[in-house]
C-alpha cells in the first residue's frame, strides 16, 4: 500500500515547479496526506471495478492520490547484498479542471529512490518534487513510461514487460531491468482495497520480478541480480481518522512464495478489521488473506536520534494455503529511514524459519510514528 503516502507532500511545492532538496520544506504528516478529509470533487474508490490494461498502468487524475512502487532485493557479483527502492507518487492538489493543459498546476510529482549497502552498513536515499508537465514528470500507460526529472522507469513491451530503472544521486547509479515471473495479482477485492468505512483504494501488484543490471556506488560498479516487486495504487482516501498509520510487508521466499499483508494502526489498539493480504504461491496462484489468517508481532525497535522508535524486527504468523508458517522478519540494517517530507522507514528485511535458516527477503514499510 505504499507505499504512496508521500504523494502529497506536493502540497508544499511552489507551483512553478522545481526540483532537489524537497525535505527542506516543511515536513508533512501521515493525516496531512492520505487522511479522510477534503476529497470533495475527486473520484472515490467506492466499490469492485472492471481493470482496463494497459490503460491502468498509467495516471488517474480524478483521484487525489496514486503511486507506483518499485523495489528490489540484489545481490552482486561478488556476494554483496543491496536494496533498491525506487516510488513516484502523484498528488492532485485539486480536483482536475475540465480543459487540462500541459501547464495546469493541479498535479504534483514526488520521485523517491533509496540504496541500501549491506555490506558498508548505510542506507542512502534522494527525493525529487516537481510540477505534472511532460518535460518534468509524468506517466504514460502505452507505451508506459514514468519519470521525474531525469529518473525514469520505462517498459518495452505493451505492458509492464522489460521494465528498466534508471536513476542517479550523488555518487550513485542505477541501471536494472525488471521482467515479470508471475502474472499481475489485484489486491483486496478484485483489486478493491478497502482500508476502513468509507476508506478504500484499488490496488494490483506484480508479485515477482527477475531483476538484473548495473548498481554504481562510488567508484565501484557492481554486476547484481535479484528479485523485484511493483505495486500500483490509487485512491482519494485511505486512512480514517481512528488510524495513525500502518506497517507493510512484502516478502519473497527463496521457494518462490511472495507474500503481502499489512496491518493498519488504530489509535485504540484494536487489530483492525480491515487488515489484508496476499499469498501468491510458486506457480501464481494468489489467495487472499483477511485479518484473521496472520498476525504481526514486533519483535524489536531501533530508536532513531529523534527519539522515534521503530519496529525493525517482527514474527509473521501466517495460515497459508500450505498450512500455518511462524517466520522472523528482520531488517538488514536498522537505520533505513527515509528523512524526507513525510517521515517513514521504508527498507529490505530478511526472512528466518522457525529454525533460524534464511529462507527470503524483502521489503517493510513502517508509517505513522514519532
Amino acid at each position: 500500500m505504499r507505499r504512496r503516502e508521500l504523494l502529497a507532500a506536493g502540497v508544499a511545492a511552489p507551483l512553478a515547479g522545481w526540483s532537489g532538496a524537497a525535505a527542506a520544506a516543511a515536513p508533512l504528516r501521515l493525516d496531512q496526506v492520505l487522511g479522510s478529509d477534503d476529497g470533495a470533487g475527486f473520484a472515490r474508490a467506492e466499490g469492485p471495478r472492471p481493470f482496463d490494461f494497459p490503460a491502468d498502468h498509467g495516471p488517474h487524475p480524478a483521484f487525489r492520490s496514486e503511486w507506483w512502487y518499485l523495489t528490489a532485493s540484489l545481490q552482486g557479483d561478488d556476494g554483496a547484498e543491496f536494496g533498491l527502492q525506487f516510488t513516484l507518487f502523484r498528488q492532485a492538489l485539486r480536483p482536475v479542471p475540465a480543459e487540462p493543459g500541459p501547464w495546469d498546476a493541479t498535479q504534483i510529482y514526488l520521485g523517491h529512490l533509496a540504496v541500501t549497502d549491506v555490506g558498508a552498513g548505510r542506507h542512502r536515499h534522494w527525493e525529487r518534487l516537481v510540477r505534472g508537465h511532460p518535460r518534468l514528470a509524468g506517466v504514460t500507460a502505452a507505451p508506459f513510461r514514468a519519470w521525474i526529472d531525469g529518473w525514469s522507469l520505462t517498459a518495452a513491451g505493451p505492458g509492464l514487460e522489460r521494465m528498466l530503472l534508471q536513476a542517479s544521486g550523488d555518487g550513485v547509479e542505477v541501471g536494472v531491468t525488471f521482467d515479470p515471473v508471475k502474472p499481475l495479482v489485484l489486491q483486496g477485492e478484485d483489486g478493491f482495497s478497502r482500508k476502513g468505512p468509507g476508506q478504500a483504494s484499488y490496488y494490483y501488484t506484480l508479485p515477482r520480478l527477475a531483476a538484473g543490471g548495473s548498481l554504481r556506488l562510488g567508484s565501484r560498479t557492481h554486476t547484481v541480480g535479484g528479485t523485484g516487486w511493483l505495486d500500483r495504487e490509487w485512491s482519494t482516501s485511505v486512512l480514517s481518522d481512528a488510524q495513525e498509520g500502518w506497517d507493510w510487508f512484502s516478502l519473497q521466499l527463496d521457494d518462490g512464495v511472495d507474500v503481502m499483508a499489512f496491518r493498519l494502526r488504530r489509535r485504540d489498539g484494536v487489530r483492525d478489521v480491515h487488515d489484508h493480504g496476499m499469498w501468491v504461491a510458486a506457480d501464481g496462484t494468489a489467495t487472499r488473506l483477511d485479518a484473521a489468517d496472520y498476525t504481526l508481532r514486533p519483535l524489536r525497535r531501533w530508536r532513531d536520534d529523534t527519539g522515534t522508535a521503530w519496529p525493525v524486527a517482527w514474527q509473521v504468523s501466517v495460515s497459508g494455503p500450505a498450512g500455518p508458517v511462524v517466520w522472523r522478519v528482520e531488517a538488514a540494517l536498522d537505520d533505513q529511514r527515509m528523512d524526507t517530507l513525510l517521515t517513514y522507514w521504508e527498507g529490505l528485511v530478511r526472512v528466518f524459519d522457525e529454525a533460524g535458516a534464511r529462507i527470503g527477503s524483502g521489503y517493510l514499510e513502517l508509517t505513522g510514528y514519532g
